[in-house]
């Protein structure tokens, strides 16, 4: 950016590591000056119910921006300070609070978000998760003009990214953040130049990301082992996959699993969801078509524990292998 343009005047609204990480790449572009941090109210979290700051914040902290913290925008104070800070262009990400069309107006250049698909498909708040439990083969970033409506705004930078078979949703979101502030940053240093070309989306053809539930974690061994790992890899790190393991005479167990891998077909008429046992250092279960091999698991209010371990204690499959000296021999 040419220094006698001048700095780009930022507000910049976010609140999770995923906003983080883009702030953190905004704060080293030399041709903007933030000068205004938003971000959610500190809330209480965990069992203490400790207020804790989101990343965001404490990102900010660390920068020395100033910090705003409003419950929502409903109050005109709320808004006039917003308005006083004299903003540019308000730039979004991950803030977790609709703005009101008053506040999309104050900047000059308006508000510009950053969004984790390829709009318009995955609108809303779970496009991360949602594109890999659909076994999408590619996802990526768009840059969009906000406007009033759920991720409707016209298109101004998008940028794919591919999904690998073992992604999942943490290693993603990490993958996409990054992608997200430097295409940020291209986006504005296009702005100021007056190289942006608005794209209107094609409405006809939005899909909607759902929010994630705890109840999407229980594992459908119906599913074929492609899909379900495709579902188990969408859902971690939350809320995490698990299912429940029956044992004759015996309690049942929740077992909380790590994404594995895909195994041979299976030679017999197994019901899905049946324990196979030990495959190849791993924990074989029953899916439509396949074996699903899982090499990490964590029984109820125990440790996560390797296969062998786990085949120990809770399969009667034990050796002087695989006895772990604990007593579950």
């Amino acid at each position: 950016m040419d220094e006698a343009v001048g700095k780009l005047r930022v507000v910049y609204m976010g609140t999770p590591d995923f906003a983080a990480t883009i702030l953190d790449r905004v704060s080293q572009w030399k041709g903007a000056e933030v000068v205004g941090v938003y971000t959610q109210p500190d809330r209480p979290c965990g069992r203490g119910q400790v207020c804790k700051p989101s990343a965001v914040k404490g990102l900010a902290l660390e920068k020395g921006y100033d910090i705003y913290q409003p419950l929502n925008f409903k109050e005109d104070a709320d808004v006039e300070q917003l308005a006083a800070l004299k903003p540019d262009v308000l730039l979004v990400a991950a803030y977790g609070l609709i703005l009101p069309q008053r506040v999309l107006d104050i900047a000059t250049y308006g508000a510009i978000n950053v969004h984790a698909s390829l709009l318009p498909k995955y609108r809303g708040a779970a496009p991360i998760q949602r594109a890999i439990m659909n076994g999408d083969p590619v996802t990526g970033i768009t840059i969009m003009q906000m406007e009033k409506g759920l991720d409707s705004g016209p298109i101004l930078l998008q940028r794919a990214l591919a999904i690998g078979i073992d992604d999942t949703a943490g290693t993603l979101h990490d993958e996409l953040a990054v992608l997200g502030g430097d295409l940020l940053v291209e986006a504005l240093q296009k702005l100021v130049v007056g190289d942006l070309h608005p794209k209107v989306q094609d409405h006809d053809r939005s899909t909607h990301a759902a929010k994630l539930t705890k109840a999407e974690g229980l594992l459908d061994w119906n599913k074929t082992a492609l899909e379900l790992h495709a579902h188990l890899r969408g859902i971690s790190p939350w809320p995490g996959g698990y299912f429940i393991l029956e044992r004759a005479g015996k309690k049942s167990v929740r077992v909380a699993i790590e994404p594995g891998s895909i195994g041979p077909e299976l030679e017999e008429g197994f019901a899905p969801g049946t324990v196979l046992g030990l495959q190849d250092d791993a924990i074989a279960i029953a899916t439509a078509d396949r074996a699903y091999l899982v090499r990490n698991l964590r029984p109820a209010n125990k440790k996560v524990m390797d296969a062998k371990a786990f085949a120990c204690g809770y399969l009667a499959q034990c050796d002087d292998a695989t006895c772990s000296g604990e007593g579950l021999c």
